[in-house]
């Protein structure tokens, strides 16, 4: 599964990332293969899924904004049941469930300060999650550092407007953008 989403970030390095049904709508319908799922509940992230499915994409569910779903390890055993492919999450806790069932793992940090900075290097290496997501994704200098430091892949998100913010990250190591920016997503 990880080498298949890195050969789809590769193909089309823009993630859409959708926060309605609206934006998953659109999202089925653009060149990018990976959909990061912002949005949903107990009773409607099957549906979800099983859509991006149906298009032939790869779904990742952020399990930290689904509603019903806790911080517990058991909210990504139940993910696992509804078929996502992979989790995107801020707790190095549920990266290493994800791990335990084979799904991709994506660990998202908001970046803010030094001390956030030197929480990427120790959670990643305690975590081992397949990709970083790292917010906002419009600092160059920060995602060069970060990919010297971690050797995990990049992706960047957050605050990305145009297409100059995506090949910025880009020429600083980023493998991909997420953005729920619409008119970006066929880059």
């Amino acid at each position: 599964m990880k080498h298949r989403l890195y050969r789809r970030i590769e193909d089309c390095p823009v993630i859409a990332a959708v926060k309605d049904d609206h934006g998953l709508t659109r999202a089925l319908t653009h060149e990018g293969g990976v959909i990061f799922v912002l949005y949903g509940d107990l009773i409607s992230i099957g549906g979800i899924v099983e859509k991006i499915h149906g298009a032939g994409k790869i779904a990742v569910v952020h399990v930290d904004l689904i509603t019903g779903l806790g911080n517990k390890e058991v909210a990504v055993d139940f993910i696992h049941s509804v078929k996502a492919d992979g989790i995107l999450t801020t707790k190095p806790q549920l990266i290493r469930r994800g791990k335990e069932l084979g799904m991709l793992s994506i660990l998202r940090f908001f970046v803010f300060d030094s001390m956030a900075l030197q929480n990427v290097e120790k959670s990643t290496q305690q975590a081992k999650p397949d990709l970083v997501e790292i917010l906002p994704g419009i600092m160059p200098k920060v995602i060069k550092r970060i990919s010297q430091t971690i050797h995990t892949p990049i992706i960047v998100g957050g605050l990305i407007a145009d297409k100059e913010d995506v090949m910025e990250a880009m020429k600083a190591n980023a493998v991909a953008a997420s953005t729920s920016n619409e008119d970006l997503w066929d880059l």
